[in-house]
């Protein structure tokens, strides 16, 4: 896999615990987090590496389905997560750090292409890059609305 990219930043003014309570609820990110449309955790069991879920989102207007699990679990400074599609391999890798009273949240990506044509359309990977970094921006800024919002109001 190629070394970890940055993506995404962004500080969120709520605490490591609460900002770590938000980005580690699979169960209710189909809730906070407006791109996705569906989620479904496929594994039985506390969250965790192994933990599996397929994620339907909104990606260029049309529904993309994905599976995705957890690689690596360090509550409440992180995790990461991998996947496979369309011929690549990724991994994301989710950082929490107090930031003041906040919480500086970033994400970093690698991939590597594993198939012929996957690695045909590598050129191009500048413009998947760019679509993922405005979909993650978008989906750090739900993240940030959910934990900065009063805690009986993200819970409704």
């Amino acid at each position: 896999m190629a070394k970890l990219k940055p993506m995404v930043e962004i500080v969120i003014n709520a605490p490591l615990e609460r900002t770590w309570e938000i980005m580690s609820d699979l169960h209710g990110a189909a809730d906070r987090i407006s791109a996705i449309t569906q989620l479904e955790v496929l594994t039985e069991g506390d969250i965790g590496v192994g933990t599996r879920w397929r994620e339907t989102r909104i990606m260029m207007k049309k529904e993309a389905t994905e599976e995705m699990w957890i690689t690596a679990w360090d509550p409440p400074n992180g995790y990461s997560v991998g996947g496979d599609s369309c011929g690549s391999s990724w991994l994301s890798e989710f950082r929490l750090t107090p930031q003041g009273a906040g919480t500086r949240v970033e994400m970093l990506m690698s991939w590597k292409a594993n198939t012929f044509l996957a690695k045909l359309m590598t050129p191009l990977g500048w413009l998947m890059s760019g679509m993922m970094k405005k979909c993650m921006r978008k989906d750090f800024e739900d993240i940030k609305a959910a934990a900065e919002a009063p805690a009986e109001a993200a819970t409704s």
